[in-house]
């Protein structure tokens, strides 16, 4: 017996009925489409575009969820419609939870100045699934972006809330699988063979990370990948110290690492105490494994 939950066809036919049922309703964005983060965002991104700077400025579309998200005080737009399909899913052992994808649709450019609204619906619940993460139930959101009352954008959000699979002789808790798709599949085979491959432009040699189908710089869609050197730097950091994680063991330290090739990665730095950690430091590309199947890059800190 795996101890995963029984599937039942009334229990799927309840889970549809909150298909359409709003997820959050006349959400506000907490500040208006604004310079600082604009100019945040294109730092951390590493994104230089000309259209983002000046009088004229507009936000970079991928920034719209940015505009929607709440703080740490939480969000009193969410409806309990969304409270309660999750609640189901958690007392029939559908306890763990894993973003696996979004979708955005971008329809106007946001400038500075705009003011957010938004309203979100549970647009789909899919049938039981089984992933390697485990069985479960693939839910996905769709969000209204507005600016001044016209719709600028729509975001889809997919969750997949499931059980989490036993594998005999397994013990305990394995980290979580990354996401592999189409775009990215062939970062993830050059990690299997301890490379860190980064995206080149062949028609304007521009290199790009994460993995992406076109290039940002001129919209080709032609691409070959240069290896990293492993050489880097702590652009940005933070550590994290909640929640906890069985497979984790908290207070750990994420960097926003600076290639030396010129583009950013997000992954652990280690050999070094957390607290070490500092912007500017030197790191050096190793990689790791975690268990049969999963190795991942991370950045040993050369402390100074």
């Amino acid at each position: 017996m795996s101890g995963e939950p029984e599937v039942h066809e009334e229990f799927e036919a309840r889970l549809k009925t909150y298909e359409g049922r709003p997820a959050a309703a006349t959400g506000v964005g907490r500040d208006p489409v604004n310079e600082p983060m604009i100019r945040h965002w294109c730092e951390a991104m590493g994104d230089t575009n000309p259209a983002y700077t000046g009088p004229d400025a507009i936000a970079p579309p991928t920034m719209l969820q940015a505009w929607t998200m709440a703080g740490l005080t939480g969000r009193p737009e969410r409806a309990a419609a969304y409270d309660e399909l999750l609640r189901l899913l958690d007392e029939s052992g559908h306890h763990a939870v894993v973003a696996t994808d979004c979708e955005q649709e971008y329809l106007r450019p946001l400038r500075p100045g705009d003011a957010i609204t938004f309203d979100s619906v549970i647009e789909s619940v899919s049938r039981r699934k089984t992933t390697k993460l485990g069985a479960g139930y693939f839910v996905t959101t769709r969000t209204d972006v507005r600016a001044g009352g016209e719709l600028a954008g729509t975001h889809r959000f997919r969750i997949l809330k499931y059980a989490p699979a036993r594998r005999p002789g397994q013990p305990g808790e394995r980290r979580p699988r990354p996401v592999v798709n189409r775009d990215n599949a062939g970062f993830w085979e050059g990690v299997t063979r301890h490379e860190l491959l980064i995206q080149r432009c062949t028609d304007c040699h521009t290199l790009r990370f994460p993995w992406l189908p076109g290039c940002n710089s001129c919209g080709s869609a032609h691409w070959d990948t240069v290896a990293a050197s492993g050489e880097g730097t702590v652009c940005s950091y933070v550590v994290m110290h909640h929640p906890p994680f069985p497979v984790f063991d908290p207070p750990y330290a994420v960097g926003l690492i600076e290639l030396a090739e010129g583009v950013r990665i997000v992954s652990n730095v280690v050999g070094v105490p957390y607290d070490k950690v500092r912007v500017g430091m030197p790191v050096r590309l190793e990689f790791r494994r975690y268990d049969e199947e999963l190795v991942l890059p991370v950045f040993e800190g050369v402390p100074e």
